[in-house]
């Protein structure tokens, strides 16, 4: 843990004694750099405790916090209350038919509320007569960028070619007006993403998602997911300062958040990545395999994800989100039963090989027997205090050693066959099956968002431009004008109801 906290102490100081880091050349960042690991290391006090919070030592103390955010149920509220208000909507409302051809974009123009939008971007301070431009134009020009336009560049959107006097579309969408020449410069956009605030994003995507339950494409089957992905920065190859501490690599990039860690097995990559990961909570619908963004995290790669299990849970219930079984990798392990205890949330992983099972225990369908000479399955009770307990279930009479064994057993939570919602539970398995479907939001918002290339160049932008991304991929959705003929999946709802019932 020192080694993080060493981190910490250097990101801080950083940032507080070079504010105009960008401005930095090269060779200035790398003497910098140098001097601020040697002063803070040479300081450094390793018998000390640590102070530092876990969010921080993380480096997601700008992403935890919940005041100012708006859960669902009072988004709701607020969307109502608008829309009895009979104030009339801002620019480009009234002309989209007229002037947006492409029937996905105008379905997106007519669902966005510029007045809420404008309301939830607004800062203490702010009036429209102190600027041109409102925080919804800002917002649009993103969204059609990531929609429409995700494999190039902010410069080249930001040109005639796609904000010109001749591109009315795009102009309508983005509200600029069509009787003169003015645009977005790529540097608003910049400064647009890097001024938005965490709780102002949460706010961005609550709307969104209230729209999306609205839409009926989430069933009555849901059950929820985590999973990660990296995203490398391509602005950051090689450190500017390297020092090995107790066999710990202390590195500092340009991008000062950022950070080195392992990649995912993947054979046309590196094994390591240099940036970020996106940790995410996905809704999956039982019935039809599908997954959706629900919210996410950034942190530097090098940290494991079972670090952000806990804060990813506070955060969705804090935006009104009802959990209650999510499915997830080996990684996100809930192993003291904390996370239950704090949240209520039960999570399964698939079972590990490597824990041991219990004695008289079925190895592939988790039953319970009382003894070596036991041949009926125990009836499994519950759980109290990471504890199972289980009681005979034989019928009198049926059962010869009635009256020598105990009759009950006490087995604890483990990481295999006897989590808290124990292998041989119904639909369970089913559960772990269906956790593979959390990988296909990330291929939408690298493929389909053009988040597969991060062209930001910290981790306040880069998570600003994650959240658009999922917006833009829940949009897509409830468009629906690039549905591909799907399959339901009839045998995993059953399995799942099953489950619920029991």
């Amino acid at each position: 843990m020192h080694y993080k906290n060493i981190k910490l102490l250097v990101r801080k100081q950083l940032k507080k004694q070079y504010v105009n880091w960008r401005l930095l050349s090269k060779k200035e960042k790398k003497e910098v750099s140098r001097e601020v690991l040697a002063e803070v290391t040479a300081e450094y006090d390793f018998k000390s405790d640590i102070t530092a919070s876990p969010s921080e030592l993380l480096g997601i103390e700008q992403q935890v916090t919940t005041t100012g955010i708006i859960p669902l149920d009072k988004m709701a509220k607020f969307v109502e209350m608008i829309n009895k208000n009979n104030i009339i909507r801002f620019v480009g409302y009234k002309r989209s038919p007229l002037y947006i051809k492409d029937e996905e974009l105008r379905y997106i123009d007519e669902l966005i509320d510029n007045r809420i939008i404008n309301r939830l971007l607004a800062y203490d301070g702010y009036s429209p007569a102190m600027r041109d431009l409102f925080p919804v134009n800002l917002f649009r020009a993103e969204l059609l960028k990531a929609i429409k336009y995700p494999e190039i560049s902010y410069r080249k959107f930001c040109t005639e070619e796609y904000l010109g006097m001749d591109r009315k579309q795009n102009r309508v969408f983005c509200g600029l007006p069509l009787n003169r020449k003015e645009m977005i410069d790529h540097t608003q956009l910049s400064k647009f993403r890097t001024s938005l605030t965490f709780a102002q994003q949460v706010n961005l995507l609550i709307y969104i998602l209230y729209h999306f339950k609205q839409s009926g494409l989430l069933g009555d089957n849901i059950l929820h997911g985590i999973d990660s992905t990296e995203l490398a920065s391509d602005y950051c190859k090689l450190p500017l300062a390297t020092l090995d501490i107790k066999g710990k690599k202390i590195r500092v990039y340009n991008d000062i958040d950022c950070d080195c860690g392992k990649r995912r097995n993947k054979r046309d990559k590196s094994v390591y990545v240099i940036g970020y990961r996106l940790h995410t909570l996905t809704a999956i619908d039982a019935e039809t395999g599908h997954s959706f963004p629900i919210v996410s995290l950034l942190a530097p790669a090098n940290h494991h994800d079972s670090h952000f299990f806990p804060f990813l849970v506070n955060l969705a219930q804090a935006m009104g989100i009802d959990l209650q079984l999510i499915t997830a990798d080996e990684a996100y392990h809930d192993k003291d039963g904390t996370l239950f205890q704090e949240t209520g949330v039960t999570v399964t992983t698939p079972p590990l090989s490597t824990v041991l099972l219990p004695q008289y225990t079925h190895n592939e369908t988790g039953a319970v027997f009382c003894n070596e000479s036991c041949s009926i399955p125990m009836q499994h009770l519950g759980v109290t205090e990471q504890v199972h307990e289980y009681k005979c279930s034989a019928d009198a009479g049926e059962c010869t050693f009635s009256q020598s064994c105990p009759q009950y057993r006490f087995i604890p939570v483990d990481r295999g066959l006897f989590q808290r919602v124990p292998y041989h539970a119904g639909g369970i398995r089913n559960a772990h099956d269906i956790r593979k479907n959390c990988e296909r939001p990330f291929n939408l918002l690298k493929n389909q968002t053009g988040l597969e290339t991060v062209r930001v160049r910290s981790q306040r932008a880069t998570m600003a431009r994650c959240t658009l991304g999922s917006i833009a991929v829940l949009l897509i959705k409830m468009a629906g004008f690039r549905k591909k003929q799907s399959t339901d999946r009839p045998e995993q709802a059953t399995i799942f109801k099953e489950k619920q019932a029991a």
